[in-house]
């Protein structure tokens, strides 16, 4: 989709989708990711960042089972509503 030009939707709720009408015999399913598979290639990037939010960020991202960068491209993500 990405490659060909379309745009990945934000997550959400999938409870309005399976009450509409239209998509009454749809299948649905759902899957987890981590939104840096989604970018052709990492790149290495040198952020300042006061040490007390750095080990909130690493321990909220430990707790959820997420890389650090994957919490901070993620809520990057959510912040510029990608997709919407």
């Amino acid at each position: 989709m990405l490659d060909d030009g379309g745009i990945i939707p934000m997550p959400g709720k999938i409870e309005p989708h399976r009450a509409n009408p239209e998509f009454a015999s749809w299948v649905w399913a759902l899957v987890e990711m981590d939104p840096t598979l989604l970018f052709d290639k990492a790149e290495l990037v040198n952020i300042t960042l006061p040490a007390r939010l750095l080990r909130r960020i690493d321990t909220y991202a430990g707790a959820h089972h997420e890389t650090r960068s994957g919490f901070l491209a993620r809520a990057a993500m959510g912040a510029m509503q990608v997709g919407e």
